[in-house]
């Protein structure tokens, strides 16, 4: 298919179904892992023999590269093509996801996941931007729909899928799952997905900004994990190190011409205000969803199918409501909703410290998921939407690029932090009593960084910037489904939409991975 067939493919056709199958499958390959890794870590600890310093690098690593490298990948499929990029994604993808099923060392599976997390950043952003350039104006948002109720379905079904896996054939499986997928998407997307890009977009690529942001988040992610251990002179020295990258970083992205990172939408108090909101409660769920699979099979000695049906009330609450909480904001301002929905999480992670070696799950762990999803399904909608509102239309894809990037590094941190802070380290995490103790002390950790998200929204946002004329942007935007790892990503398609420039842009609904 030719760049020129772009923008017209009508939704009820069958060139246009097929279009649809291979964006949502190609997403839903990164999203399920993002799912099920989480459930397995246990038993590939007991596998590998992995201390708990490794499983987190397992989750990391992945993680790490995605994050420094996800709106790289953006800017690689507008300009060399958002199809051609979204492939070699999903075949960089499945090869990496090959060899951690094939790992026969945990250093061997962290290094898979590393590059599994090269090939996410590569697939992410183009499944849909490619919906948004390839299908005509009058049916982008129907087919949005769809792709993100199917891509909501597929995260709902990933922790008992992951559950069933590593209780049945093996945790490997998780892994070996994305290689027929992935030959599925690259069949159907090389025959039926006509290749779109951003014809204006010229000038050079930021690699430097890309290597110093992973660089400066994998040296203060190691000193974290390794603090955990005690704080030693390595520690120091490798922390001191991310931070002195993390300098060198904002010195280069203030210099180069077509950074990365364009540090000036920083200037808006607002956008500043949402990401250090995005900060603490993507921290906080991402220590929670770490640790709570742990509390639940090691202390609470619940099966790994059982653990992973223990987050989907979250998924299913946020595929059921992410819609109207996206209205509700618009209608009543983003402060409300932005204070009240990281209160609300932080009282279902408090309801968490119920959970203990005699755990039920209908009266201890149900009730605290159902007010956490609660609490996300009303603050993750306003939350992208505020982001958008917070600076110029044209801006739109590289401003929930930064948001959703921001969101990721939080997970990452919290997750190489919170154990450390807890004392929990070595095969500590096999240890009932040890994780019960560290589950509680971490569960306070994040409760208190909710609530220091619900004060700086209450404190720094005002007004209802949602329903001004000034930023249409705002209007959309939780017509797709809001995930659990990261707040959508928009690729500016209502930027051109309302007569302000192309589409470009990273982009992603329902985040992954």
């Amino acid at each position: 298919m030719a760049t020129s067939e772009a923008g017209t493919l009508r939704l009820g056709t069958a060139q246009g179904r097929w279009v649809l199958l291979a964006t949502v499958l190609g997403s839903s390959m990164a999203m399920l892992d993002g799912t099920v890794v989480n459930v397995a870590l246990p038993r590939i600890g007991t596998d590998l023999g992995a201390p708990l310093a490794a499983l987190q690098w397992t989750l990391n690593a992945y993680l790490l590269t995605l994050a420094g490298l996800i709106l790289l990948g953006g800017a690689l499929g507008d300009r060399y093509g958002r199809r051609r990029v979204f492939l070699l994604g999903v075949v960089w993808f499945a090869l990496a996801s090959a060899a951690c099923a094939a790992a026969p060392t945990i250093g061997v599976l962290i290094a898979a996941r590393a590059v599994q997390g090269i090939g996410g950043a590569l697939l992410t952003p183009g499944s849909l931007a490619m919906l948004q350039a390839v299908f005509h104006p009058d049916d982008r948002s129907a087919a949005v729909g769809l792709w993100s109720g199917l891509g909501g379905v597929s995260a709902a079904i990933g922790p008992f899928l992951g559950g069933w896996l590593v209780d049945g054939p093996g945790w490997r499986w998780i892994f070996l799952l994305n290689v027929p997928l992935a030959v599925l998407v690259v069949a159907v997307a090389s025959r039926h997905v006509p290749e779109s890009r951003d014809e204006s977009a010229t000038g050079r690529f930021d690699v430097l900004g890309a290597a110093l942001a992973a660089l400066a988040l994998g040296a203060v992610t190691y000193a974290l994990t390794a603090a955990g251990s005690g704080l030693s002179p390595g520690v120091w020295v490798t922390g001191a190190a991310g931070l002195a990258l993390g300098a060198a970083f904002v010195a280069v992205e203030r210099r180069t011409a077509e950074p990365m990172l364009p540090l000036g939408l920083f200037s808006s108090r607002l956008f500043t205000a949402v990401n250090l909101v995005t900060l603490c409660v993507y921290a906080a769920f991402s220590g929670v969803f770490f640790l709570l699979v742990v509390q639940l099979q090691i202390v609470s000695g619940f099966s790994p199918l059982v653990s992973g049906l223990a987050l989907v009330p979250i998924t299913v609450l946020m595929l059921a409501l992410s819609a109207r909480a996206g209205r509700l904001g618009k209608r009543i301002g983003p402060q409300l909703p932005l204070t009240v929905g990281p209160l609300l999480c932080a009282a279902g992670v408090l309801m968490m410290l119920r959970i203990g070696p005699d755990a039920s799950y209908w009266t201890d762990v149900l009730p605290a998921v159902t007010v956490m999803g609660c609490g996300m399904v009303l603050l993750v909608a306003p939350l992208t939407a505020t982001v958008l509102a917070a600076v110029e239309v044209r801006h739109a894809g590289i401003a929930s690029g930064v948001n959703n990037a921001a969101a990721r590094a939080a997970g990452l941190l919290a997750v190489a932090a919170l154990p450390a802070l807890a004392g929990l380290s070595g095969d500590a995490y096999q240890v009932p009593a040890s994780v019960d103790s560290a589950f509680h002390t971490s569960m306070l950790i994040c409760a208190g960084l909710l609530v220091a998200g619900a004060v700086v929204a209450f404190t720094s946002v005002r007004g209802n910037v949602l329903a001004t004329e000034d930023h249409p942007v705002a209007e959309p935007d939780c017509q797709w489904t809001c995930s659990t790892n990261g707040p959508p990503l928009d690729p500016g398609h209502l930027a051109a939409r309302h007569g302000e420039g192309p589409a470009t842009g990273p982009a992603t609904g329902p985040s992954t991975g």
